[in-house]
């Protein structure tokens, strides 16, 4: 096993951002994505009042905080795509925005709102899929100055991030490197030795976890590697197939066939996974008429 934990496991990211006693980590990342908004304290709030489905749990860790100012922030990793992902976006952050709504005479005041997503994936749009750090505000089409600043969305596309360790030069960038490569590293880089960074490597080590902590480690881990296996396996048999039909019926045929199939290889990979139909349905972007049809084609 690695010597420190995968911060996109579900006990890893609450490990190092979603306990009271590791909140200075939260606010120095949020410190790093987030420039102009220097946060000094956060206050957890309970994440049911996002109204978090049980498919969003299945691929989404979640934290929703608060400032001494009273600024709402959602942080959530996401390790799949999900359909109507920017949907499901905007929609969070309405609850934030109605809670604010005061009793008697009110004036409709709001207080910013951050709606901060990592994302192990790269979703698909076409104006933001190159970069690694997407911000979205509403803006005035016209003339493209920012019409309303109080809700942000900022994503964080971990796979566009390439810079070697050599060449990390902002607090952001050294954040997005130790996310994506934290894992894999044996040792506390030297180009890392801010107090927040050296607070993150002593927490991450896995042998100085308890029994029980090691053990919900493992689990969580495997459920992110089950998952991963399984959108890596359905990809690259997808392609395969539609390569395999381009050569025989032409390329256009077999690129149709190969989004079919790899739907197909895709739903039946995480059914047996144990996901449900709905959860299935709604990462794969098909029906759950569609999704109980190729159950119903699998072996028993």
């Amino acid at each position: 096993m690695a010597r420190f934990i995968n911060p996109f496991t579900d006990f890893g990211f609450k490990k190092l951002f979603g306990t009271e006693e590791n909140k200075d980590i939260l606010i120095s990342f949020l410190n790093a994505v987030l420039p102009d908004q220097q946060v000094v304290n956060l206050e957890y709030r309970q994440t049911e009042h996002l109204g978090l489905s049980e498919v969003d749990r299945k691929v989404v860790y979640d934290l929703f905080c608060e400032n001494e100012k009273g600024e709402k922030f959602i942080i959530e990793l996401q390790k799949a795509k999900q359909k109507y992902f920017k949907d499901r976006a905007l929609y969070y952050t309405t609850f934030p925005i109605q809670e604010q709504a005061q009793k008697g005479e009110w004036n409709f005041r709001l207080l910013p709102i951050y709606f901060i997503a990592i994302l192990d994936f790269v979703f698909e749009d076409e104006s933001s899929k190159d970069e690694v750090k997407a911000q979205i505000k509403l803006v005035n089409v016209n003339n493209n100055r920012i019409f309303y600043d109080k809700l942000s969305f900022i994503f964080l596309q971990m796979p566009n991030f390439t810079k070697p360790l050599e060449q990390l030069e902002t607090p952001e960038e050294k954040w997005f490197y130790l996310l994506r490569h934290l894992a894999s590293l044996e040792e506390m880089p030297a180009r890392l030795q801010e107090i927040a960074f050296k607070k993150i490597f002593k927490i991450a080590e896995v042998a100085q976890f308890s029994t029980n902590d090691r053990q919900a480690y493992e689990d969580s881990l495997k459920s992110y590697r089950d998952l991963k296996n399984s959108l890596d396996t359905s990809r690259e048999e997808g392609r395969e197939e539609g390569r395999e039909e381009g050569r025989e019926e032409g390329i256009e045929i077999g690129i149709e066939i190969g989004k079919q199939e790899l739907s197909r290889i895709f739903v039946q990979n995480c059914l047996k996974n144990g996901l449900s139909i709905e959860q299935t349905a709604a990462l794969s972007q098909l029906s759950v008429e569609a999704v109980l049809r190729i159950q119903s084609e699998m072996p028993s």
